[in-house]
């Protein structure tokens, strides 16, 4: 691993259960929801609904295309975070299924994966110590 891991503290805040539209995509779907409601921070809590194509990214930075139509998403999971020039990423990790059943999972590449017909998901704020957010 070439991360280090990071432990914060704080707390958990409002709940969010939103929408996003089809043909948006759903990384940047999801953080335009949390402009929307306010959050600076945030984790995907819970998701239902299908994609047109997916698009995945891999170990060694290359891209899963997974053609539909109708690639639904088995699960998904992930958060958004603040960066330090004001705006939101959101970094979204979930499973989905082609029409045929095939299986793939990864991250979700921002841009690549506009949502089917409507797409739900569960956001919960995440609100970090001001000491740790300094």
């Amino acid at each position: 691993m070439n991360e280090a891991a990071v432990v914060e503290s704080g707390a958990m805040g409002r709940v969010a259960y939103a929408r996003i539209a089809p043909n948006e995509d759903l990384v940047q779907g999801v953080e335009k929801l949390c402009l929307a409601e306010g959050f600076r921070n945030a984790f995907v809590r819970g998701a239902l609904g299908s994609l047109v194509d997916g698009c995945l990214g891999t170990l060694d930075g290359r891209f899963i295309q997974v053609k539909g139509p109708a690639v639904e998403i088995v699960s998904l999971a992930g958060e958004v975070r603040s960066q330090p020039d004001g705006s939101l990423r959101a970094s979204l990790t979930g499973v989905i299924a082609d029409p045929e059943g095939n299986v793939y999972g990864g991250p979700f590449v921002a841009g690549g994966n506009n949502v089917c017909m409507t797409f739900e998901v569960t956001l919960e704020e995440w609100l970090p110590d001001k000491k740790a957010a300094a």
